[in-house]
């Protein structure tokens, strides 16, 4: 090996060595998603200026979809947030809906979609948006396993994150966790929800969140329940329908039966 590959080799090292070790990372702004046992975990929240990894089954694409639209919801603190997807990722699981967003509590008008013809435009386009501190987030959605998305790729996002201040979101669907440089890495899967009101034809969105890497603490795998009217998560609520409270005139139960036996 040359010694300018040698070089190189080492300023790689170093350089991943202090994406991993530096303290910056340690006092990074964190952003609290909003269930107790996930922020604790988290050292208070999701850090900003990051790259955070989620994945999922082919099947689970929806329910991941979902839960990284609430990290970025959470994250974007009212900025634009840019949506980087591949072709075949439509193609797989259909466009965003919209309506979906604003449903779940998110301003549609703050989204920006960005479809890439191939993973190199993907990451290329991703990383281009990392460095620009005017986003809130940067979310890239790839699909399968995919080989240019290696050690190098991951270390290019997480300095242009750490330069600008952006946060960026990898959803990864049917594909397997490879080494890299994100902050958390976390697995989705659905959750039932709860039953709704009467007046709803569903529930509040659960998810079967699992946090298998956390740079700077546990992890663990929680019920997350997404609050659309407060655009956080939440621990799964117990008593999801409203009950009708006793009317103050009606008479007690036990003086009732007294009456009976008498």
């Amino acid at each position: 090996m040359s010694g300018a590959r040698i070089g190189a080799l080492a300023t790689l090292r170093s350089q991943i060595e202090r994406i991993e070790t530096a303290e910056v990372v340690h006092h990074r702004d964190r952003v609290a998603l909003g269930h107790s046992e996930a922020d604790t975990a988290l050292k208070g929240g999701l850090a900003r200026a990051a790259i955070h990894e989620v994945f999922c089954e082919g099947r689970q694409g929806t329910v991941a979809t979902g839960f990284v639209m609430g990290l970025a919801g959470r994250v974007t603190a009212r900025k634009p947030l840019l949506w980087v997807r591949q072709d075949f990722s439509e193609i797989e699981t259909g466009a965003l809906s919209m309506s979906g967003l604003a449903e779940l509590g998110l301003d549609p008008r703050r989204v920006v979609m960005v479809r890439a013809a191939d993973v190199e435009s993907a990451l290329r386009t991703s990383a281009d948006a990392l460095a620009c501190d005017a986003l809130g987030a940067v979310v890239l959605e790839l699909w399968g396993e995919i080989r240019q998305f290696d050690l190098v790729a991951s270390r290019k996002l997480t300095l242009a994150a750490q330069s600008s201040g952006v946060t960026g979101l990898l959803l990864r669907m049917a594909a397997q966790p490879m080494p890299s440089t994100a902050e958390t890495r976390w697995m989705l899967r659905a959750a039932h929800s709860p039953p709704g009101p009467v007046w709803s034809a569903w529930g509040a969105p659960r998810f079967d969140a699992e946090l298998l890497r956390n740079r700077h603490g546990p992890c663990g795998r929680w019920i997350m329940e997404w609050k659309c009217d407060e655009c956080q998560f939440s621990e799964p609520s117990t008593c999801p329908q409203p009950v009708a409270a006793a009317p103050a005139n009606r008479p007690d139960s036990a003086v009732l039966w007294q009456r009976r036996t008498a």
